[in-house]
Formats: C-alpha cells, structure tokens, sequence
C-alpha cells in the first residue's frame, strides 16, 4: 500500500517510487513505462535491479496516479506481475523521463522469464524479402524469444547472457536503444549482419557448402536423421512418414517403442491428422507452446511406428524462426524428438554433440548461440476442459507457482527419482526447475547439480531445509544428503502428492489425498501406488490401500507387466490362478515357472500396491502389454483401449471387496478371467476395469468422509494422466458432494513431486524453529 499523497501541494506535482516485482524483466516493462509516462508527461526514470522494476514518476497528481494504475491493470501480456507498491516523496525536479541504467543489488527478487514462442510480427519479417531480418533463423523481440535458456544472473541484461559475445550491429543497436521500437532491450535481439548463425556438418563434422535449409531438406528426403540444435537443447528430427528413417531413429535411440512427438507445419496440418478441440489449438499456439497430446484421426495416414500401440500422437507447432524456415519446404510433418539417448540428458552443448548424438544422427545442423540452461519441450493435455501438465518445462519454467507460506527458510524439494525435477521456495513461490529426468545415471546426477547450481544463481539463494523422498535407494534422496542445509526432512512419496496439489491450489485445510501412481516407498518398507489418504502439510494418514501382491524380480517384474499378471493370479486366485497363468502364459514355459517360484517363495519379490502395477496385470492378461519399453506404457496402451465417457460410463464394474483398509481385487481377476473366457470384446473388459478403479476410489472417498467429515479431495499420481479415469472420476466425486482439486500448474506424476516436498519440509521446519 502507498503512502497518502501528502506533498501534493507543493507545486501541484507528486512523485511517487514503485516497486513491481514478478516477471517484468525481459517481457518490454520498461519501454511499456517509459512510453505511458512520456504520454502522460512525466518526468522521472524506470529501471531493472535485483528486485524487479523500479520506477520514480513525477508530475500532476492524477497523471501519477494514472501511471500507477496502468502499470497494475494493463502491464504488458508477457508480465507476470507478483506486487506492486509505492510510496510518495518530496519532489525533486526531473527533467524529462527516462531508461535508467539496470542496478545490481544484494537480494535477488527479479524474476527470470520463461522462453516465448515467436510471435507474429517476427514470423512476418523472417519470410518479408524487404526485411533485414528475412530468412534469419534467431529473429526475435521483445514479445519473444529465447529467455530463461540463455540467462547467466539477473538483473536480466544482454551482458548476462549468451548473447554477450555477441557486438550489435547498427541497425540493431538503433532498435535495441529506441523505446518506441519493439526492440528495445531485446536482450537476444540479432540479424544476419551480427547474430547467431546456422550450419549444417556432416557425421565427421564436417561444414556441408550451400544453403543450410536446402541442405536439411535434401537429407531429410534420403531418410537421414538430423540433430537439431533449438532453443533449450538439441531435438533429433526425420521424415515423420518415412518408415525406415523411423525404425532406424528407435534403434539407434532405444526407443523401441515410446511415442515420437512430431512438428507440424501449421494448424492446418495438425487437423490433417489429429482431431483439434477449441482449447487445443488455443494451447498449441500459446506463448508456452508445448508438445499437446491429440486423438489421431482413424483414417490418418500416418506410420505406426510413430506411436506405436497408441490413438494418440504428441503435436507441436514451430515455436523459433529457425524450425519456421525448416518448416518452409517439402515437409509439413516432421518428427521433433529429445536429442538424447534414451533416458539421458537431453545434449545442448556443440562441443559435446558427437560425443553424445553421434551414433544416432547423420547430420548435425548447429549455431553457435551457447545454451546456459538445458530446457526440454513441455508436454501437456486438454483433459475435461482444462490442460494437465505432463512434463513442465520450456515457456513455463522458471516462472514460480504462488504456494501458502510465507516467510521463512528457503527450502529445496529435490524431487523423486524419475521425472526429475527440483523446487526452490522462497517467500510463497515455488520455483520448480525445468524437467530433469531420470537420475539413473552418473549423467542425470551431474544435469540435476549444474540446473540446481544455475536456479541458485539466478535466485541468489542457498537452500536452508532440504525436503527428499523416504525411499533409500534413491539417487536423489543420496543427493539431499550431500547439500548444505541445517535441517533436512524425509518426506513419504504420496504424502508428497497430496501436498503438491494442495499447494497449487492455495489449500491450507486437511483433504482427502486420492493418490494413484505406480511405486512410491511406504512407512512400512513395502511399495505403496494406490491410496486413501487424508492430511495436510503437517502430516497424513494412510485410510485404504490397494492389497500387496508379490514384485516377481523387483524392477523385472515393472518392465515385463505379465509378471505382475502371473503374481496377482496366484496372490489372489489360489488354484484358479494358477490355472489361469498356464493358460494364458504357458508360452513363456521355464520363465513361467520362476516367476511362480519367485511369487510363492516371496524371493526378490518386494510387496506393492501401486495402481500401476494393477493396470500392468490387467493389461497383461488383455494381452495388450507383455513386454514394457517405457515407464507405464501398459497402463498407457490399456488407457487408450476404453470406450468413449458417454459409452462406456453406463458399464457396471467388476466386484471388489473392502476388508479392514485394505481393498481386494480378486472380484476384478475374476470378472476379468469370466470375460475373457466368454469372448468379451477388451474395449469393454478395459472400459469395466477403470470403472471398477472408480467404483473403488469413489466408496473409499465416502468412507473417509464419514471417518473424518472431509470433503475436499485431491487428485494426484501419474495415473491420473488417465484421460478416462480423471475425467469420470472428477466428474463421480464432485456429483457425491466433494469439492475436488486437481494439478493444473505441475504434473500429476512425479514432476510434481518436488513441490510437495518443499512445502512439507517447509512446514516442519517452520513448527520446529
């Protein structure tokens, strides 16, 4: 709040000093108020500091007090402002209004925005003959462009970027200095006399002569594949309809099977091939501009080996002037996967390229624009109107997510094993990084240090209470160990779940916590996925489950769901299991056997209940997925077998019993054998079975509410990404009188872990204190 305006009689002329904090640099703040002030008349300055934007306007009262307005209602569209606050003082007799130099300062507030995708005017001047900036792949302004991908330390200057190398040319400086240009402290701003430049190499390394574009486009139609240096790092890109550039990507990718995500050339195209809702193009053109998951059209010509199994196809639109010059050719589809080996880092660096991307990519098309932060696309859905994030990462990142707490400690979340990501908080944002990955590796361990080294940075801060997953095998949980901070908190995975929706959502009272996931460690050593919760920040407790069933071979038994087939067969069907599991997998013969063994012996066979493991069995026994070559693909595929909501809602579920908190499925088993056996069509055994799921959830909600008097649910767990289930399940629980709160900002799955695990730590160290 302001002071009152107590020197307004000296003279007729007020100034006031304000303070805007949030994402204001880099997003055109101060030409936005130098132009509004110089209309309205007034004198005085607008700079950036560590603390966001500072402004000083002196003038008629009104006029102040109108500056002071506009600047809250009508910032510029890429602003996110977090707070505004002023304060008047004596006038000191300005003599116009002006761009103060940028200021350093000790506390870092300043908010780095996230990367843009290119606007409209710029994707007009990069195909205008006339323009200087014509078929310049790095064109840019203020409204767009590369930010939080070449940021080295606020406050947000050219100086601290990777363009510092870069000296402008005339005509850009002109732009770059004038605050009438759209330009103006552009910090990437470039043209083909002074910016960035692009070459194609061949395998050796080697500069191929011509056009770079004609290049591209030659290798692309001999079915090569090609590394594409991008915006946050290196994409591998080929012939989305050329089968054997496909399989050959797979292979030397190893991805045998997880879905490609494809670049269309226009909106037109994503139509061809995908049904595009209202919302949908919304997103696919948004200033994030993610990879959105579509319903491929049925008479799509497209190759299975995109997405193999799957309805569905990951689309992204050109979101840098060099993939709309790409896009400028014979191809209007191409695949635009992560350059990386399978389950790596994704490679950003030109002089690591060949090293990493060598054996996978035949060419290598590179500019010699350094990437500071690694920043991979974003992935997302629009599931019942609203868009789900699966993977939060390029156009979302570092922007913070406002949570319930205030001040106090700084706290890190460094997140779960998979799906990576860590969580700053600091004074009521969570500032989660960018999508990580997996930690199994000596490569996904040095990604997560050198991004957390650079959030630190960037933020200016050190983390106080570190908050890390319970399970004791966790690459992560072994990292938190080896961070500085005076206090650290092991948090239980689902409790991490229910807290990170809650947070999101600015919920401070306990819930309900619905958590389905596939393995997350539980309080009593066994494996935890599908569970009844109720809590808050504090603490929780654990109401149902779904009954253990022997792992066969741990991880073994994830990665090969017919395992946790032949495990839930005997667990809960004795005999008929048994008979059953021959039946079905006799093929696999001696294999079949140990697994029986390794079930009845309880050898190397952890006890688990997650939701995913249940959907592997299912899956199996469908004879959908025998075999998984990705994290939940059988969960995915039998996700994508149901019927429509409106046909298959109708369809009763399978039985199911509950007995103390635990919740057996052998009626499921059951009815699943009794259909199978009868000829049932799997669109409608699958369709029974996630009615069942909701059947199960939608009883155990009651339960706890009559326990408790709750009523408010949240929804978390990667099998939530289920279209069907969350879409079915929101609609069943909010009919039963539950006000139901899902993820919005963060992922559902374990990209969202992090923020549960700082706002939890956060809360026990702040009781402790």
């Amino acid at each position: 709040m302001g002071r009152r305006d107590v020197f307004a009689e000296e003279g007729g002329r007020i100034r006031y000093r304000i303070r805007i904090k949030g994402i204001v640099q880099g997003v055109g703040f101060r030409p936005f108020v130098y132009n509004t002030a110089t209309a309205l008349g007034l004198c005085g300055f607008v700079l950036n500091d560590a603390r966001g934007v500072l402004v000083e306007a002196e003038g008629e009262p009104g006029k102040v007090q109108e500056l002071l307005k506009r600047i809250t209602q009508q910032p510029p569209r890429l602003a996110r402002i977090v707070h505004v606050e002023h304060e008047e003082l004596v006038p000191v007799g300005y003599p116009r209004f002006e761009i103060a130099f940028s200021a350093e300062g000790a506390e870092k507030e300043a908010l780095v925005p996230p990367d843009v995708a290119l606007c409209p005017d710029c994707a007009r001047e990069s195909f205008d003959p006339r323009d200087r900036h014509y078929l310049y792949p790095f064109t840019n302004c203020t409204n767009c462009g590369p930010r939080f991908t070449i940021v080295t330390a606020v406050p947000y200057d050219r100086d601290k970027t990777s363009m510092a190398g870069f000296a402008m040319c005339p005509d850009c400086a002109r732009e770059y200095h004038d605050p009438t240009n759209r330009r103006f402290h552009a910090q990437p701003v470039a043209c083909p006399a002074c910016g960035p430049q692009v070459e194609l190499r061949d395998a050796e390394g080697n500069p191929v002569p011509g056009d770079w574009r004609e290049n591209c486009w030659r290798a692309l139609a001999e079915g090569k594949i090609v590394a594409l240096k991008s915006l946050g790092g290196f994409h591998l890109c080929c012939d989305a309809f050329n089968r054997q550039a496909l399989r050959a990507l797979r292979q030397r990718k190893g991805r045998s099977h997880k879905p490609f995500a494809v670049m269309c050339r226009d909106i037109a195209t994503a139509r061809r091939y995908c049904f595009v809702s209202e919302a949908e193009e919304e997103l696919l053109r948004s200033l994030q501009a993610p990879i959105v998951i579509l319903r491929r059209r049925p008479d799509a010509p497209l190759p299975e080996e995109l997405a193999p199994g799957l309805k569905t196809l990951g689309v992204m639109l050109p979101y840098t002037p060099l993939h709309l010059l790409l896009f400028d050719g014979p191809f209007a589809l191409l695949v635009m996967t992560s350059g990386n080996y399978s389950e790596l880092p994704l490679c950003k660096d030109n002089e690591r390229v060949y090293q990493e991307l060598g054996g996978i990519a035949d060419c290598f098309l590179l500019h010699n624009r350094p990437i500071v932060n690694r920043c991979d696309d974003s992935l997302a859905a629009v599931v019942g109107g609203e868009v789900q994030l699966y993977r939060r990462s390029r156009g979302y990142v570092p922007r913070p997510v406002r949570v319930p707490t205030g001040e106090g400690p700084v706290v890190l979340g460094i997140g779960g094993e998979m799906k990576n990501t860590f969580c700053l908080l600091k004074k009521g944002e969570a500032f989660l990084s960018q999508h990580i990955g997996e930690l199994d590796s000596l490569e996904g361990e040095e990604n997560l240090f050198a991004s957390l080294v650079n959030f630190q940075r960037l933020l200016g801060v050190e983390p106080e209470v570190v908050g890390y997953d319970l399970h004791p095998g966790y690459r992560s949980s072994r990292i938190a160990e080896s961070i500085p901070a005076r206090v650290r908190v092991g948090v239980q995975h689902h409790h991490a779940h229910l807290a990170a929706c809650l947070a999101e959502n600015e919920v401070t009272a306990p819930a309900i916590g619905i958590i389905l996931d596939g393995t997350g460690y539980g309080e009593d050593g066994n494996l935890w996925g599908f569970e009844i919760l109720s809590g808050d920040y504090a603490a929780f407790k654990r109401h149902f489950h779904l009954a253990y069933a022997p792992l066969p071979g741990g991880e073994q038994g994830i990665r090969q769901p017919w395992r946790m087939a032949v495990s839930y067969l005997l667990t809960f069907l004795g005999d008929e299991g048994t008979g059953a599991a021959a039946a079905l997998f006799g093929g696999k013969g001696r294999e079949l056997e140990v697994v029986e063994y390794l079930v009845r012996k309880r050898f190397n066979s952890p006890l688990a209940c997650g939701c995913g493991r249940l959907f592997d069995a299912v899956a199996a026994l469908l004879g959908i997925c025998w075999e998984a070559t990705y994290e939940g693909q059988a969960a995915v595929e039998l996700g994508e077998t149901v019927l429509a909501p409106e046909e298959g809602g109708a369809i009763s579920p399978y039985p199911f019993a509950f007995e103390g908190e635990v919740i057996s499925p052998a009626g499921i088993l059951t009815g699943v054998l009794a259909d199978l056996r009868q000829g049932a069509a799997r669109e409608l055994i699958a369709t029974r079975f996630h009615n069942t799921v909701l059947a199960m959830v939608l009883e155990a909600a009651r339960k706890v509410r009559e326990a408790t008097g709750l009523t408010h649910v949240a929804l978390s767990g990667g099998t939530w990404q289920n279209r069907y289930l969350f879409e079915r399940g929101k609609e069943l629980l909010t009919r039963e009188g539950f006000t139901v709160f899902c993820h919005r900002q963060v992922p559902p799955n374990d990209g969202g872990l992090s923020l549960g695990q700082a706002v939890i730590a956060y809360r026990r160290a702040t009781e402790c204190a």
